[in-house]
């Protein structure tokens, strides 16, 4: 294997409900949303970088009342100290290690809206990030 994971955590985190309004007509208006994600990352020394996963909910069209959501989470690689190509480190950043983390990723997102009364939140238990990269490289 070209890399290994040796650390991850949440870097950032927001889950707001301004107001019970926007609780109640939640429940409603869930539907509304949509699940973006976005994937960058940095190098932090040499063969050691950071790959930022960001999870958030977006509306989908006018809600009368906005929730704000996100999550970044941070996962620490060390690659291998053989040569890689660049290609090699973007499917590494973009397919490998976020289809590693995103059941956990996914799970503590998903448990934020349980613990406070949302049992309805229907986020994708499996993300194809292989297909995701293949329709960025199309663009």
């Amino acid at each position: 294997m070209s890399y290994k994971i040796i650390g991850k955590y949440i870097k950032d985190l927001n889950f707001n409900i301004p107001n019970p309004k926007t609780f109640f007509l939640l429940s409603k208006e869930i539907s509304n949303y949509k699940i973006n994600i976005n994937i960058t990352s940095k190098q932090v020394k040499e063969n050691i970088i950071e790959v930022l996963t960001t999870l958030n909910l977006s509306p989908v069209k006018d809600v009368s009342e906005k929730i704000d959501t996100k999550i970044i989470f941070s996962t620490i690689v060390e690659l291998s100290k053989d040569t890689i190509e660049k290609k090699e480190i973007e499917k590494i950043v973009l397919i490998n290690v976020p289809s590693e983390i995103y059941t956990e990723l996914r799970k503590i997102f998903v448990s934020l809206f349980e613990n406070s009364g949302f049992k309805d939140v229907k986020i994708s238990e499996n993300i194809d990030f292989q297909k995701l990269y293949e329709m960025r490289k199309a663009q």
